[in-house]
């Protein structure tokens, strides 16, 4: 059920009547008002309520920005070189410039140095980071973190979202736990919910207000309270789903399908390019289909917080099942080799060039994992920084927005462009940042350029080639 947004104290029976099926007209609304939570409901009509905000990077930073527009807003983070940078209004998240953040700070957003803090709270929302463990299980360890935060502060008609995404039953194991530990009954003493976060860095058409936001609740009268929460910011509506569980397989749901499909066509462009086809023209060609077809592209493997990790949760939560999903393992291999594959055409390229790898300089042009951005978070470059690495004489990377990246054999630093393209015997394009794409193929040929791996399709063979340089890409 979709939740008109913009809630105001007029239409809170309506939200009410929007409640699942299941739900008698209105009453869920009626018991909402006479709940524990009413004087949360409340001041969330009116906008007097305080919104924490635990965790602030790419999500929790940019949804602290946008209900600060609303409400006063705690925001905490556990490092402190982040508190410290926010507090002097410097915004190290590319969607967050540091003067909105500035004016924010002079308004209702304060970054707090103690979680304790968030007692002052009457809604709690939590976005800290999920990633993998050295074994590649999920690491919860923020999530347990947060929870133990939730469970010193947590009071009698708190709501609490979970944000960060994980496998399905996270909010109740953890948060969950951590109300019951403090000695309340989630549901009925505090509110608990899941809203998976949808933010897609540097994406400048969709955004937190123009993206429908998905609520799964511990029992209706949570869902509904967390639908009007995030009503009030969300213009594109509120989809409430059965419980926490189903919004949690939402998200996991979206990013499978993702990376499924990402892994069918980086296998489809393996086949092509030994069958002679060019697999962006094939994609192309397809796209024109109106129904039953969605592009996807090859490139040099997938990178972020979400595709290359949010499958391994549903995997080894499906194997507690007593079920291996061969769809979601295989993808991800197909995607992680990728990467091997890349590094595999740049000792191809370098042969055919006549340049010897043990003295040949490579530049790795692109360290973010997606355009024109600079979020290097599990970004494929950093893989075939370190295998390319072993096999030649020198690496060198330049990216136009992210000045660093760290790999398992150093931190390598960002060059300038044209020292890349002087440098440099063979290009390898990771990312197709809207720099590159500019770039002819008479640029590419700086002073010692006599090779170029594509993986993006940033540019015609032909017109590299006929610069005398030699091509190969990802596909082609």
């Amino acid at each position: 059920m979709v939740y008109p947004s913009r809630a105001s104290p007029d239409c809170v029976c309506e939200l009410g009547a929007m409640q699942p099926h299941h739900s008698p007209r209105g009453r869920e609304c009626m018991a909402l008002n006479n709940h524990k939570n009413s004087v949360t409901l409340s001041r969330i009509m009116d906008r007097t309520a305080k919104i924490g905000i635990i965790g602030l990077g790419y999500v929790g930073l940019p949804l602290a920005m946008v209900f600060a527009e609303k409400f006063q807003v705690l925001g905490y983070d556990a490092d402190p070189k982040k508190r410290k940078m926010l507090r002097q209004g410097r915004s190290y998240i590319d969607d967050v410039p540091s003067s909105e953040l500035k004016a924010k700070l002079e308004s209702n957003l304060k970054i707090i140095e103690k979680d304790s803090q968030l007692r002052e709270c009457d809604c709690i929302i939590i976005c800290v980071p999920t990633p993998l463990d050295e074994r590649g299980n999920p690491d919860l360890s923020y999530v347990q973190h947060s929870a133990d935060i939730v469970k010193k502060v947590v009071r009698k008609g708190m709501l609490v979202v979970l944000e960060s995404t994980s496998y399905p039953g996270t909010t109740d194991e953890f948060l969950g736990k951590a109300i019951t530990d403090a000695g309340f009954k989630p549901g009925k003493d505090v509110a608990l919910a899941f809203s998976p976060e949808r933010v897609d860095p540097g994406n400048k058409k969709y955004n937190i207000r123009n993206t429908p936001k998905i609520v799964g609740g511990k029992d209706v009268l949570s869902a509904e309270l967390a639908s009007v929460l995030y009503s009030s910011i969300v213009e594109a509506g509120v989809v409430v789903v059965p419980d926490c569980a189903s919004a949690e397989a939402v998200k996991i749901l979206e990013n499978i399908f993702r990376g499924v499909n990402i892994a069918l066509v980086n296998e489809m462009a393996l086949i092509f390019e030994r069958m002679g086809i060019d697999t962006w023209e094939v994609v192309k060609a397809a796209s024109t289909k109106p129904f039953g077809f969605m592009p996807h592209y090859p490139g040099p493997g997938v990178g972020g917080h979400c595709i290359p990790l949010d499958p391994l949760y549903m995997s080894y939560k499906a194997k507690q099942y007593g079920f291996v999903p061969r769809f979601i393992e295989l993808s991800h291999e197909v995607n992680e080799f990728m990467k091997s594959h890349t590094v595999n055409l740049t000792m191809a390229v370098l042969r055919k060039a006549r340049v010897p790898a043990d003295k040949a300089t490579v530049a790795v042009m692109g360290l973010s994992y997606k355009k024109d951005i600079s979020d290097t978070r599990e970004s494929p470059a950093v893989e075939i920084i370190e295998e390319l690495a072993k096999r030649v004489k020198k690496v060198i990377v330049h990216d136009p927005n992210a000045s660093v990246i760290e790999t398992p054999i150093g931190v390598f630093k960002s060059v300038p462009m044209r020292s890349a393209l002087d440098q440099a015997d063979c290009l390898v394009f990771v990312t197709d940042h809207s720099e590159f794409a500019s770039l002819t193929a008479k640029r590419l040929c700086g002073k010692h350029v006599k090779a170029v791996v594509d993986t993006r399709n940033l540019f015609s063979r032909e017109a590299v080639e006929q610069g005398g340089l030699v091509y190969m890409g990802v596909g082609k």
